[in-house]
C-alpha cells in the first residue's frame, strides 16, 4: 500500500478499525460457510472457522500494520504519553521550557541577523551574477574613473555606479533627511528591477546636464503620499532643489547596501544641480562611488581579471589627479583594477559588525548549553523518580532502546516547545537589536523576515537540544535493575554519592560554561566603561551642535565663508548661551581631513610620517569645548583671507614637528601635491583632544582659522555651551536661526549624543553580554540549588540516622556545604582554562583591558562562586532543620 494511504488511514483509525473487524468478520463468514457446506453444523463450523483464522486481536494488529505507517503511529503515541506526563507536572514543564525558549529564541535572534547581514542574497535578478569594482581593497571610485569603466563595453553585459548621501527634504528650516542615493543609468535595468508606478531611472536619464527627476520606494510612497497615483509627477525638494518624481520602486526594494535602505534616488548627473561648485563629478581625487556590474556570460572568471587588469594602466593614465606629488602619481599609476563577487551585497555594516556578531553567536550557544545543563539536571531527577515505572515497562517485556526512545521524544518535544516560545522572542529581539546599529546620522534597516534558513536553524537547534539534554536521562534509564526498582523498599538504588554523579557533573560544566560568560562580560563591560568614563580632551555634556546645510547658497548671495560669522554672532546672544564657535568638523564625528607639512629641519623617515589631520574653527571654540590652551593664544576672530594664515597645534602635533622646542611663533607649510601653500605660524598649543573615535591614540592635529578659507565645504557646524541644560534652549536657538539663518536648513544634535554614538558596537556587545552574563549566573544558580536539594531530598533517611547518632547540625551544614564547594571549585578552575583559552576572541573589542586580565577573572571566579554559595548554602540549611524522629518514621 502506498505511504500516503497509510498515512490517511493513519489519521482515521477508528474508521480503519470498524473496517477491519468487518474484512475478518468476512473472512470467517465464508470460512464457516465453506465447513457447513461440508457436512458441519452451524456452531461447529463457527468454531472451526475461528480456530483456524488464530488469534483474531493478532491477526487485526498484523493487518493494521500493513495498512498505517507504524513508526509513525508510535512517534504519535509517544508524543501523547509525553504531552499527557508534563501536564501533570506543570511547574516542571514551564521552567524547562522557558530555560530552553530563552536559550534557542537568543540563538534565533542573533542567527536571524547574521542572515541579513552576511548570508541573504540580494532581492534582485541574478545576484549571483553581481561583481563589484575596485582597486586593491579600496572599494570606492571616483567619477573620472567610473566613467572610463562605462564606456568600456567588453567587460561587462550591464555596469551602474552608485552613492548613497543624506537629502535634505525641507525647504529651510529644521532639516528632515532621509537617506538618498545617487544612480548612474544603469542602476534600476542592472539589478533588474520593475516599477510599482510610473517608471525608473534609465540610461537616458543620465548625462550632463540631466534633469532633476527621482524615483522613490515603495516605503516611501506609501508613508508620505498614501499610495497615490498622483504622487508620481510631483515635485520633491531635495537640498533645496526641486525634483520632479517619475516613478516608485517594486516592494521590497532596499538597494544593494545591505543594513542601509535609500528612500529616494536620483540620477548621478544631477549631484552637480545639488552640489554646485562643490560637485565631484569632475574631481579625480574624491572616491565616493561603488561601482557594480554583471560581466558578460561568454567571458570566463580569469579573463575578466586579466582585462581589468590590462586596462588599469589606460583607466588610470587617463584619471591621474594633476595635484597630487609625483610620488602619489606614480603610486596611483601602479594600482590594478579588480573585482569581488557580491551577491550578497555592498556592507559597511557587515565589516563593522561582523566579528561582533559572531562572538555574540558564541556568547548565545553557551547559553543554550547552559539552559541544556539545566533542563538535564531536572530530567535526571524526573527520571529518578520515574525509576519504579521504568522498571515495570522493562519487566513487561519493554526494550531499553523503545525506553530511550520515548524519553528522548519528551525532551524533543520539550524543546520544541521552547522553540515556538523562543521564534516570537527571537522575532522581537532581532528588531530590537537593529535599534543598537542605528545612529541619527547612519540609521540601519535590516531585512529581517522569517525565511526557510532562520526556520531550519531554528529547527535543527530545536532536534539538538532536545537530543543533547536527553541524553543523560535516557543513558541513565538504561541502567536501571528492575529487580532492584520492584521493591518495595528499593530506594537504595539511588543511594550513595555516585547515584547522581552525572548531575553534578552536568553542574560542574554550567559552573565552567558560566564562568567564561561572566569573564566575557567583565571584559566588554569593563572596556565600555573605560571609553564611556574616557577624557576625550574636552567636555561634551550641555553642547548643542547645528549643522548649517550650504547646498541651497547660491553663490549669487556672496561668499559662503562670511555667512557663519553673521549666525554665530547671532547665537551668541541667545540668553542661556555661554559661549560659540563654528568649526568644519566635529569631535569623534567620523570624519576625518589630513595633509602633509613641510617645515624646516624636520625630514620625515616616509611619505606619511608628515601627514597632519586639520581642522578649521573659528575664535571661542577651545572655550566652548572646554579643550585647555597650553602654550600661546586662541583665535581672536580677526583671521580673514586677507590676514596672515596662522594655526593652533595641538600637544601630539608639536612634539611630532617639533619635539620639545617652543613651537609657538614658529611655521609650517601646507604640502598639497606638487604645491606648496604659503607659511603657516603657529599661535599656540592646545591640550589633546580625540579628533575621529575616542579608541585613537592622541592624533597630531593642526586647527586653521575657518575665517581663512576661500570656500566653506556643503556645510559648516555651530557648537553651543549652555549655562544650564540644553532642551529648555532650543527653541530660542531655532526662533534666531530663523532670523540670522534664513532659507538654510539646519540640524540640531548634541555633541553627547555624537560621542555616545559612536560607541555603537561596545554598547550592543557590553548589553548583551552583561545580559548573558548574569542570565548565566542565575541559570548555573538554579542548576546548582536544584542538584543540592534533590541530593538532600534524597538523603534525608542518611542524614537523620547521622542526627540521630549525635552528629551535629554544623557538621551536617558544612557536610553538604562541602559537596557544593568541591562542584563549584573544580567548575570555577576549569572554567578559568576555558576563559584564558577563549576570551582571546574578544581581544580585538577590549579598551584599555588584556584577554586575561586577572583582575577581571578574579572578579568573575568570586561572582560566580558567591552565587553559587547563596544557591547551595538554601538547601544546605533546611538539611540542618530535618527532624530525625519524623524523618525515619516517613521510612
Amino acid at each position: 500500500m502506498a505511504w500516503y494511504r497509510r498515512f490517511v488511514n493513519l489519521m482515521r483509525s477508528e474508521r480503519l478499525s470498524r473496517d477491519l473487524d468487518r474484512e475478518m468478520a468476512f473472512h470467517l463468514s465464508e470460512r464457516a460457510d465453506q465447513l457447513m457446506a461440508g457436512g458441519l453444523s452451524e456452531p461447529e463450523a463457527a468454531q472451526e472457522a475461528r480456530r483456524r483464522f488464530g488469534n483474531r486481536t493478532l491477526q487485526k494488529e498484523r493487518m493494521r500494520d500493513a495498512d498505517v505507517l507504524v513508526w509513525l503511529e508510535s512517534l504519535l503515541a509517544d508524543l501523547r504519553y509525553a504531552a499527557r506526563g508534563f501536564r501533570k507536572s506543570p511547574g516542571f514543564a514551564l521552567v524547562a521550557i522557558l530555560s530552553l525558549g530563552l536559550g534557542i529564541g537568543a540563538n534565533t535572534a542573533i542567527f536571524s541577523l547574521i542572515d541579513a547581514v552576511m548570508l541573504k542574497s540580494l532581492p534582485v535578478g541574478h545576484p549571483e551574477e553581481l561583481v563589484q569594482v575596485m582597486i586593491g581593497d579600496n572599494d570606492r571610485l571616483t567619477n573620472p574613473i567610473w566613467e572610463q569603466l562605462r564606456d568600456r563595453k567588453d567587460l561587462f553585459s550591464s555596469v551602474f555606479a552608485f552613492s548613497e548621501p543624506t537629502f535634505d527634504l525641507a525647504s529651510g528650516g529644521e532639516a528632515r533627511r532621509v537617506l538618498g542615493a545617487w544612480v548612474s543609468g544603469g542602476f534600476f535595468p542592472g539589478l533588474d528591477i520593475r516599477p510599482a508606478a510610473g517608471r525608473l531611472l534609465k540610461a537616458e536619464d543620465d548625462f550632463r546636464g540631466c534633469p532633476p527627476v527621482a524615483v522613490v520606494t515603495y516605503g516611501f510612497w506609501q508613508s508620505q503620499y498614501g499610495g497615490q497615483a498622483a504622487a508620481v509627477g510631483k515635485t520633491l525638494s531635495l537640498d533645496g532643489h526641486p525634483f520632479e518624481i517619475v516613478g516608485v520602486t517594486a516592494p521590497g526594494f532596499f538597494g544593494v547596501d545591505v543594513g542601509h535602505a535609500p528612500q529616494v534616488y536620483a540620477p548621478l548627473c544631477a549631484e552637480a544641480i545639488v552640489q554646485g561648485p562643490d560637485s565631484a563629478l569632475d574631481q579625480r581625487s574624491y572616491w565616493f562611488l561603488s561601482v557594480v556590474g554583471r560581466p558578460r556570460p561568454e567571458i570566463p572568471e580569469e579573463t575578466l581579471r586579466t582585462r581589468l587588469a590590462l586596462a588599469s594602466r589606460e583607466v588610470f593614465t587617463a584619471t591621474l589627479p594633476p595635484r597630487w606629488s609625483s610620488e602619489q602619481q606614480q603610486r596611483y599609476l601602479k594600482g590594478t583594477l579588480r573585482f569581488q563577487e557580491v551577491a550578497k551585497g555592498i556592507s559597511n555594516l557587515r565589516l563593522r559588525f561582523r566579528e561582533a556578531l559572531l562572538v555574540l553567536m558564541g556568547v548565545v550557544g553557551l547559553v543554550l548549553l547552559i539552559a541544556c545543563a539545566n533542563v538535564a539536571n531536572l530530567l535526571l531527577a524526573r527520571a529518578t523518580v520515574r525509576q519504579r515505572e521504568i522498571a515495570v515497562r522493562i519487566s513487561i517485556g519493554a526494550g531499553r532502546r523503545r525506553l530511550v526512545r520515548q524519553l528522548l521524544t519528551e525532551s524533543t518535544l520539550l524543546s520544541l516547545a521552547g522553540a515556538a516560545l523562543g521564534i516570537p522572542f527571537a522575532h522581537w529581539g532581532s528588531r530590537l537589536l537593529v535599534g543598537f546599529f542605528s545612529t541619527r546620522e547612519d540609521p540601519t534597516w535590516l531585512d529581517l523576515a522569517v525565511d526557510g534558513r532562520v526556520l531550519a536553524f531554528t529547527l535543527a537547534v530545536a532536534m539538538a537540544t532536545g537530543i543533547v539534554f536527553g541524553l543523560a536521562p535516557a543513558w541513565q534509564a538504561l541502567r536501571v535493575d528492575p529487580q532492584a526498582a520492584m521493591k518495595e523498599k528499593g530506594r537504595g538504588i539511588a543511594e550513595g554519592s555516585s547515584r547522581f554523579s552525572l548531575g553534578k557533573v552536568l553542574v560542574i560544566g554550567q559552573v565552567a560554561l558560566s564562568l567564561v560568560l561572566v569573564a566575557v562580560a567583565g571584559l566588554l563591560l569593563g572596556s565600555f566603561r573605560k571609553l564611556a568614563t574616557l577624557d576625550p580632551g574636552f567636555r561634551h555634556e550641555g553642547v548643542l551642535l547645528v549643522t548649517i546645510d550650504l547646498h541651497d547658497k547660491s553663490p549669487a548671495k556672496g561668499p559662503r565663508y562670511l555667512d557663519y560669522r553673521q549666525t554665530l554672532d547671532g547665537l551668541r546672544e541667545v540668553p542661556g548661551v555661554r559661549s560659540a564657535s563654528a568649526s568644519m568638523i566635529t569631535p569623534v564625528s567620523g570624519w576625518g581631513w589630513n595633509e602633509g607639512v613641510l617645515i624646516d629641519g624636520y625630514a620625515p623617515k616616509t611619505s606619511d610620517d608628515n601627514l597632519i589631520w586639520f581642522n578649521a574653527v573659528s575664535d571661542g571654540y577651545f572655550a566652548t569645548l572646554g579643550t585647555r590652551i597650553v602654550l600661546g593664544r586662541d583665535f581672536d576672530g580677526h583671521e580673514g583671507l586677507g590676514s596672515p594664515p596662522v594655526a593652533i597645534l595641538n600637544e601630539t602635533a608639536a612634539r611630532k614637528l617639533f619635539g620639545r622646542a617652543n613651537p609657538v611663533g614658529r611655521s609650517f607649510r601646507v604640502s598639497q601635491g606638487n604645491r606648496t601653500d604659503p607659511a603657516v605660524e603657529i599661535i599656540g598649543v592646545v591640550a589633546d583632544a580625540k579628533y575621529q573615535s575616542l579608541r585613537e591614540k592622541d592624533s597630531a592635529t593642526a586647527y586653521l582659522p575657518i575665517g581663512q578659507h576661500e570656500r566653506l565645504g556643503p556645510s559648516y557646524n555651530l557648537a553651543l555651551r549652555m549655562d544650564g541644560p540644553v532642551a529648555p534652549l532650543i527653541p530660542a536657538v531655532r526662533e534666531r536661526l530663523g532670523h540670522e539663518a534664513s532659507g538654510t536648513s539646519y540640524t540640531l544634535s548634541l555633541l553627547s549624543t555624537q560621542v555616545d554614538e559612536s560607541l555603537t558596537r561596545e554598547r550592543l556587545l557590553a548589553t548583551l553580554s552583561g545580559f548573558f552574563g548574569v542570565l548565566a549566573l542565575l541559570l548555573a544558580g538554579i542548576g546548582l540549588y536544584g542538584t543540592v536539594a534533590y541530593s538532600v531530598a534524597r538523603r534525608r533517611h542518611e542524614l537523620a540516622i547521622r542526627l540521630t547518632l549525635g552528629a551535629s547540625r554544623a557538621r551536617v551544614l558544612r557536610k553538604v556545604l562541602g559537596e557544593v564547594g568541591r562542584m563549584v571549585g573544580i567548575g570555577v578552575g576549569l572554567g578559568i582554562l576555558l576563559a584564558l583559552a577563549t576570551t582571546r576572541w574578544v581581544a580585538s573589542f577590549l579598551f584599555g583591558l588584556t584577554a586575561s586580565d586577572p583582575a577581571v577573572l578574579a572578579l568573575a571566579a568570586v561572582t560566580l562562586a558567591a552565587v553559587a554559595f547563596v544557591a547551595g548554602a538554601v538547601p544546605a540549611w533546611r538539611a540542618t532543620r530535618l527532624d530525625p524522629i519524623v524523618s525515619l518514621r516517613e521510612e
